[in-house]
């Protein structure tokens, strides 16, 4: 209308976005560095860090290893999606975005892949769970988290007891000094809920008995069985946690690459206007 002028509302980097995605990934950021100090503390402990070689040492898998890379991932991203909303940073914001995105699809095509091939999976963990089985007493890390594997799951070995053959220290062989052999850890012992004190020698020469003897004083189901049957039992759960983790990543893609949008149209209107003053000139 005449005499009136139009006001034309210019793109902005929306603050609300900015620094949602800011405080959302100072959480993750020190997460991961809380995970990367323990998993590092961990193996200074262990003298690691003095001697790297101690690495291929352990025969089995070391925990540690869990809280350093998933750490250092979290660490990276979190740092990236931080520095990115707050200097507005479309390189970073785009590089946690892609980055986020690439660990949503292994996850897809993981679970996808592991449906599919469930018997090929259930071969790999009882190679894996024997291949731990081997080195229960090479690392401390490593000991208790098979002996709450096996406590957690009221279960023995991969398949059953007999899978402590593997290790040297419970094998059955004769040429075996070990005062633990044809025995088990005391994880794989049914607990009296009566016993104050926990009998850390419930588990010797207790494969020397017969099997309906054995069933009295440890649990005779292998650890993948009973696996399986937690995740049946507790399938919506465990579906929930995975659906919940998978939102939460395309929650944090969706911001970034709003923002990164955002950015892109504000920089566009400073180039016309620039564009504009340099015809005026």
């Amino acid at each position: 209308m005449p005499g009136k002028h139009q006001h034309f509302q210019e793109p902005e980097v929306g603050c609300c976005g900015k620094y949602f995605l800011f405080g959302f990934n100072i959480v993750f950021w020190v997460l991961g560095a809380l995970f990367l100090a323990i998993g590092l503390w961990a193996w200074g402990e262990k003298g690691v860090l003095s001697n790297i070689s101690a690495l291929t040492d352990l025969g089995g898998l070391d925990p540690v290893w869990l809280f350093v890379v998933v750490g250092g991932i979290m660490s990276l991203l979190g740092f990236a999606g931080c520095i990115g909303a707050l200097r507005e940073n479309t390189f970073l914001l785009k590089f946690f975005s892609v980055f986020l995105g690439l660990i949503f699809f292994l996850e897809l095509a993981t679970g996808i892949l592991a449906f599919v091939f469930k018997d090929w999976i259930r071969d790999q963990l009882n190679f894996f769970i024997n291949n731990n089985v081997k080195a229960y007493r090479d690392d401390i890390d490593l000991q208790n988290l098979i002996d709450f594997a096996q406590e957690y799951w009221s279960c023995c070995g991969a398949r059953g007891p007999n899978d402590w053959n593997l290790n040297i220290y419970f094998n059955c062989t004769d040429l075996n000094p070990s005062r633990e052999r044809c025995g088990v850890p005391f994880s794989c012992c049914v607990r009296d809920p009566a016993e104050d004190v926990l009998n850390t020698q419930c588990g010797y020469d207790v494969r020397l008995k017969l099997e309906l003897e054995q069933q009295g004083s440890i649990h005779t189901k292998g650890c993948v069985g009973q696996f399986e049957k937690w995740l049946q039992d507790n399938l919506i759960v465990v579906a929930g946690v995975f659906v919940g983790i998978a939102l939460l990543q395309i929650f944090g893609i969706c911001l970034a690459q709003n923002l990164v949008s955002d950015i892109k149209a504000v920089k566009a209107n400073w180039i016309k206007h620039d564009d504009g003053y340099k015809l005026l000139r």
